[in-house]
């Protein structure tokens, strides 16, 4: 593989120089696997992994030497890939559930991996380590999450013992078409949680349309929270509070 002097690698390029490096033979594993199935937000910076037989890799490969049945194997532009429920299989088992669960949101977003896919993985193999922890992350992965901020922010209402929020509400005007489409929250309470980057607080455009469309759901019944990149960092309890508000207000009882 070649890149221009000063090029950054994306996890991609990583992941097939290492399966080059295998002389071709190896499968490409975990959250190259993932890079190469489609999830974004795959660090780049992270070594490329192999399940290959072969010895002593270079630091920017991590090698496994795993036993994988034929099923668990597709082949991506011409480079075998542990498939979307093998590659969320490892990648939920990995320690730091937060972490695995933003890997796995991504992938299922990517690939439409679910759990019913996951699961005959989780009992054909009772033993293997991590399996407490990818229980966890099957019960808590969401296709729907767009952003690992949004992964965060519904991971942070689950652990507070709200309801699981659904993702990527619909909101229909008077004509029956889709003028919103709210992160996540509760259609039976009418009440929104939105994720805004950066990009809605600096491109005047995106800030004018998110006035126009907050105000057209609040007309509608709807209560939106906004939380910001600050919110989510410093602020969690602030944000937790002002979710139990809007619920209480609009009749959930928990």
């Amino acid at each position: 593989m070649y890149q221009r002097r000063g090029a950054e690698l994306s996890a991609k390029d990583r992941a097939l120089a290492a399966w080059l490096w295998s002389g071709k033979e190896a499968v490409v594993a975990g959250n190259s696997a993932a890079a190469l199935l489609g999830a974004k937000w795959v660090d780049a910076r992270l070594p490329a992994e192999l399940v290959t037989s072969r010895k002593r890799p270079s630091p920017l490969i991590v090698a496994r030497n795993e036993t994988l049945d034929a099923g668990e194997i597709l082949t991506v532009a011409g480079v075998p890939v542990t498939s979307p429920a093998r590659t969320a299989f490892d990648l939920g088992r990995r320690s730091g559930l937060e972490t695995a669960v933003i890997r796995v949101d991504a992938l299922a977003r990517a690939t439409g991996v679910a759990v019913e896919d996951v699961q005959p993985l989780v009992e054909a193999h009772p033993g293997v380590r991590g399996l407490k922890q990818l229980r966890r992350v099957l019960l808590l992965m969401d296709a729907g999450a767009e952003s690992p901020q949004e992964t965060r922010t519904r991971l942070l209402l689950v652990a507070a013992g709200l309801p699981h929020p659904q993702t990527q509400i619909e909101v229909l005007d008077d004509w029956g078409r889709v003028f919103a489409r709210i992160d996540m929250g509760w259609r039976e309470w009418k009440v929104g949680i939105e994720y805004d980057g950066s990009q809605h607080w600096t491109d005047p455009r995106i800030r004018t349309n998110d006035i126009d469309r907050t105000a057209e759901l609040q007309q509608r019944g709807w209560i939106l929270i906004r939380v910001s990149a600050e919110l989510l960092r410093h602020r969690r309890a602030v944000i937790v509070s002002r979710v139990r508000e809007a619920l209480s207000l609009h009749g959930c009882h928990f």
